[in-house]
């Protein structure tokens, strides 16, 4: 795992943790995605899943969804590290 302009950080106990959250590592080379013990949201954790994106909260209703979201917001930070306009 390299240091990543993005950082993907996933609660172990939470349900996004079931996907392989790592393949985003070969989707975007510049990001680094981190499995955590606790991310200290205990209320959104049980209740669904989400991820923090360079310490934004991304939730959904499904892990699917959140996927989506989780891939949105590291375009969204890939684009104003590079400067770019999406």
């Amino acid at each position: 795992m390299g240091l990543g302009i993005v950082v993907v950080e996933i609660c172990e106990a939470n349900l996004l943790s079931s996907l392989d959250i790592e393949k985003l590592e070969e989707e975007f080379p510049e990001i680094a995605v981190l499995r955590l013990d606790c991310l200290n949201l205990c209320g959104l954790c049980r209740a669904r899943p989400y991820a923090m994106v360079n310490g934004n909260k991304v939730f959904a209703k499904t892990s699917e969804e959140c996927l989506a979201l989780i891939r949105q917001q590291i375009q969204a930070e890939l684009a104003a590290f590079h400067g770019i306009d999406l």
